[in-house]
């Protein structure tokens, strides 16, 4: 009785959010993403695995087995590090492609996105000089920004990284760290050859910086020859980390990532997942070591560039159709992605208002730059959708760009 009779208590205003965000902005591609949801759209603008192509049989069997066979252990919490028995079939999978690589040399991660950030928050201070190709993957950029780091773009060509740029720029910037994705870049689909490799690997040991070589695309290979990863040059093995993952060959819901980082480095980014979430899902981990285990996940992998190469050649066959006269586009050999550049005067971000109109989807390319956007520029994926999807999704666009 005697509370009901005080005045009421002025509430003051609750903190603010960290500063830290105010330079962030969204995922632009996941705000597309949920314009899109509805079934009639067809969406060239996520990189999404075809889920038809899931393993699920395989998948399903995996979780049965770890569960009947060990729940215990499958359900309980585990190391930092990770499984033990995962690690050891990534090593043996990472060995066999030409890069020698033990257990201990490994650190799981939720996602390879959570090891970017683990190595984000290891290595970089606020002011710190992050060097990033020209586009560059969106989330990255937010891991980036999210540390307060100082990112520079470096000029690209049609065959990614221009090396003479990234050695200017490293000649006259305390450069910590160089992240890229050399194989079927996210958002370009371009490949870096093995001389821009090799001069990229000889600039982080001349200036001294690390290298941060992302690899969620590598095996998703439909022409030409594998590259050996940068991780692979003698002359930057000390500096440089490997982040690799299962998504785009398993399963993007298990978020199963790795890093394969110098022990100098990979200690620290232990450390730092143990504040963010002391280790991944280990029933996740068990079921991919069982799969990994019982199942030919190389076979897997070669059904699924069968498909996807059939996808790929049906966007490609119908982007001249589709596009405004003087669009250029490249031939990526492999991932998920092709780059388009429309003629000057047209501008992709406006433009996807009237895609959307006409049930299609795509991703404006401007949010990609950190140093001048290329108004014109856009991304294609063609992994989601079958051929005759893909084709009915170019008419749309057609009238859409028209």
């Amino acid at each position: 009785m005697l509370a009901s009779m005080r005045p009421p208590v002025p509430a003051a205003p609750v903190p603010a959010t960290a500063a830290r965000l105010a330079g962030v902005a969204s995922s632009p591609v996941r705000e597309i993403l949920a314009l899109t949801e509805r079934p009639e759209v067809i969406s060239f603008a996520g990189g999404l695995p075809a889920p038809e192509l899931f393993d699920t049989e395989g998948v399903r069997a995996a979780y049965d087995s770890v569960l009947a066979e060990g729940a215990e252990q499958a359900l309980q919490y585990s190391t930092t590090e990770g499984s033990i028995e995962l690690r050891t079939a990534i090593a043996a999978r990472l060995t066999a492609r030409g890069l020698a690589t033990g257990a201990e040399d490994l650190l799981i991660t939720t996602g390879s996105q959570q090891a970017l950030t683990l190595v984000t928050t290891a290595l970089i201070e606020p002011g710190d000089v992050v060097l990033v190709e020209d586009p560059c993957y969106l989330a990255a950029l937010q891991t980036f920004g999210f540390a307060g780091a100082r990112v520079v773009a470096v000029p690209t060509d049609d065959d990614g990284i221009i090396p003479e740029a990234l050695e200017e720029i490293a000649a006259r910037e305390p450069v910590k760290l160089l992240y890229l994705v050399p194989t079927f870049q996210n958002p370009t689909g371009r490949t870096l050859p093995l001389a821009r490799r090799t001069a990229v690997a000889e600039a982080a040991a001349r200036h001294g910086f690390w290298l941060v070589e992302d690899d969620p695309y590598g095996e998703l290979r439909y022409d030409g020859d594998r590259v050996p990863w940068i991780a692979s040059a003698r002359i930057a093995a000390d500096r440089t980390v490997l982040l690799g993952s299962f998504s785009k060959i398993m399963a993007p819901g298990m978020r199963l990532g790795y890093l394969r980082a110098p022990a100098g480095l990979r200690r620290p980014c232990v450390i730092a997942k143990q504040a963010a979430d002391l280790h991944t899902s280990t029933v996740d981990q068990a079921a991919a070591a069982r799969y990994l285990r019982d199942n030919d996940l190389d076979a897997h992998v070669a059904m699924m560039c069968g498909a996807y190469k059939q996808r790929r050649d049906a966007l490609l066959a119908g982007l001249a159709a589709a596009l405004p006269v003087g669009s250029d586009w490249n031939r990526p050999e492999g991932g998920m992605f092709v780059w388009v550049s429309l003629p000057e005067g047209h501008d992709a971000t406006e433009l996807l208002k009237s895609a959307v109109a006409h049930e299609v989807a795509y991703v404006p390319g401007a949010p990609f730059f950190v140093g001048t956007p290329d108004p014109g520029a856009l991304r294609l994926s063609f992994t989601t959708h079958a051929p005759d999807e893909i084709r009915e999704g170019l008419h749309r666009l057609a009238r859409a760009l028209a």
